[in-house]
């Protein structure tokens, strides 16, 4: 049965605390790919625990050695709730040597696939769709006997698809000439894959739309991956919403390849300061927020998004936001989760042509509220910081955030949160 958390913070709300934070899963999952693809020529440093990273790792290493030899029998690849994995390992099992079912958990099966397998199907790998056309799992008979080099994929659904076929494009015998149709969103991250790969030695050019990598042979390497940017925001966060606060961040890098790293900037308009020292940042509550009528874009980092769009409920702000299209085919359609769970202290959350706007006229907070994740590890980040200004805070489904900060619980202990069972 999943436990519940009870979150409460008694006392002034000064937080002063030094908080280690897990590698990112951004970063750790493109560098598993990346080093198994090189066959272990390039090595991986500072490996998330993020469960995630944990399940991508081990069916990479459970699958090196079968890779080697002709399967004949069809092998079941489960990468249960990740996404991320689900996505990378379409490509990657496409390119390798195997006859493959890749599957996942019931929603997993609810989450659209078929952008990528169709753009990797036109390149020639040899894909269908084992129940629903669109959606995993999937029939992957690799490795694919490469038609073309040229692709075209839509850039604003999933930027993971992108950065899924890059990956693979220097193994293929003719590279990949990708163009990306529309807008892209999550550009960040693409620019995060291009960049580890431009680390141990693949080079691309990137002209308008088009990304072009040529067949290449990886280098030898170490890829060191950094603390988890997305996992610092739960910590701005706290930051916000304290009468004080000053959080130490070892580690982290002011200019860093994560996309979620802007958090520094948006956090700005809630009063967050950000500096450096001598171990990585660290981040402080100045007592002074902003009122912006801006509207807020987004769509370079989603991942974001429940974050921010607590806090300024919070804090009693009616903003508006951009480019959260991507929310709805997440772990949860996010939105719906945002807009079910604020209106438990009174706030609303609605859309119109795709700009979303938070009203708090009504905001109130009840002295405890019950809040919902939906099996998703933002939800239950995102809204426990509210115990510093709600008597307790009960988030359901305590476990979700082992998918991407498995000591989250423990590290809200750490800075004076009373975090219980129930």
């Amino acid at each position: 049965m999943s436990k519940n958390a009870l979150v409460s913070f008694k006392g002034t709300k000064n937080i002063n605390t030094e908080i280690q934070l897990t590698g990112s899963k951004s970063e750790c999952n493109r560098a598993l790919i990346i080093s198994a693809l090189s066959k272990k020529l390039v090595k991986v440093e500072n490996l998330s625990n993020a469960a995630d990273t944990v399940t991508l790792n081990g069916i990479l290493n459970n699958l090196e050695e079968e890779l080697e030899v002709e399967i004949e029998e069809s092998k079941t690849v489960d990468v249960g709730p990740a996404g991320t994995a689900m996505r990378f390992l379409s490509a990657y099992l496409s390119a390798k040597n195997g006859n493959f079912l890749l599957t996942g958990t019931e929603r997993m099966k609810q989450r659209p696939i078929g952008i990528l397998a169709e753009a990797l199907k036109t390149i020639g790998a040899d894909i269908s769709y084992a129940e629903s056309e669109g959606f995993p799992p999937l029939n992957i008979v690799g490795p694919l006997d490469q038609k073309t080099a040229q692709v075209k994929i839509k850039g604003d659904i999933s930027s993971q698809y992108i950065s899924a076929l890059l990956m693979i494009a220097p193994i293929l015998p003719q590279g990949l000439m990708l163009e990306i149709e529309g807008e892209l969103t999550s550009k960040p991250y693409v620019d995060m894959t291009l960049d580890m790969l431009a680390e141990v030695g693949i080079e691309h050019t990137w002209h308008g739309n088009s990304i072009a990598i040529k067949p290449q042979v990886f280098k030898p390497g170490t890829l060191v991956v950094e603390p988890d940017w997305s996992a610092a925001s739960y910590w701005y966060s706290i930051a916000a919403l304290a009468d004080e606060a000053e959080i130490a961040l070892p580690a982290l890098k002011e200019k860093s390849l994560q996309g979620d790293s802007q958090i520094k900037n948006i956090m700005k308009i809630f009063g967050i300061s950000t500096s450096k020292t001598d171990k990585g940042i660290a981040i402080s509550n100045l007592g002074l927020t902003l009122d912006t009528k801006e509207i807020l874009d987004l769509k370079t980092c989603p991942d974001l998004a429940q974050t921010i769009v607590v806090v300024a409920a919070a804090l009693g702000k009616n903003m508006a936001f951009t480019g959260l299209e991507t929310l709805k085919i997440k772990e949860t359609d996010r939105i719906a989760a945002l807009q079910n769970e604020l209106a438990k202290i009174g706030v609303t959350f609605t859309e119109n042509n795709l700009v979303y706007t938070l009203n708090t006229d009504n905001l109130h907070f009840p002295d405890k509220v019950t809040f919902a994740t939906y099996e998703d590890h933002r939800m239950a980040m995102a809204f426990a910081p509210l115990a510093l200004l709600i008597n307790e805070v009960e988030i359901e489904e305590m476990q979700v955030v082992e998918k991407s900060y498995p000591y989250y619980w423990e590290d809200l202990k750490k800075a004076g949160f009373e975090v219980r069972e129930t």
